[in-house]
């Protein structure tokens, strides 16, 4: 399981969450995603630690928090979506007759 943390400023880098989240155990790894196009950091980070209560500790103590200037966001990351659902035209008939 992973954390998710939002509303991250764009200049923070991983050895900065590593440091605030060491404080509630050990932390196994921290993804900050870029923009393809711009190679931006998108504001928000994944967190991984090595048990689940440390997990708990972190959020239940930084959800809400502030911290370099904003409120984050600290919650358990859900499961990535399947953005291969095929879809497309919204009004896409299979025969193409109305």
């Amino acid at each position: 399981m992973s954390i998710y943390v939002g509303n991250l400023p764009h200049e923070v880098e991983d050895k900065h969450l590593s440091e605030v989240f060491s404080d509630y155990g050990k932390v196994n790894r921290v993804y900050l995603p870029t923009d393809r196009e711009t190679g931006l950091r998108r504001g928000f980070a994944f967190v991984e630690m090595e048990t689940p209560e440390m997990e708990d500790a972190a959020i239940s103590t930084l959800d809400g928090a502030e911290w370099m200037g904003r409120e984050l966001k600290v919650n358990k990351a859900r499961e990535r979506e399947n953005r291969n659902s095929g879809g497309g035209g919204g009004n896409y008939r299979r025969n193409n007759r109305y």
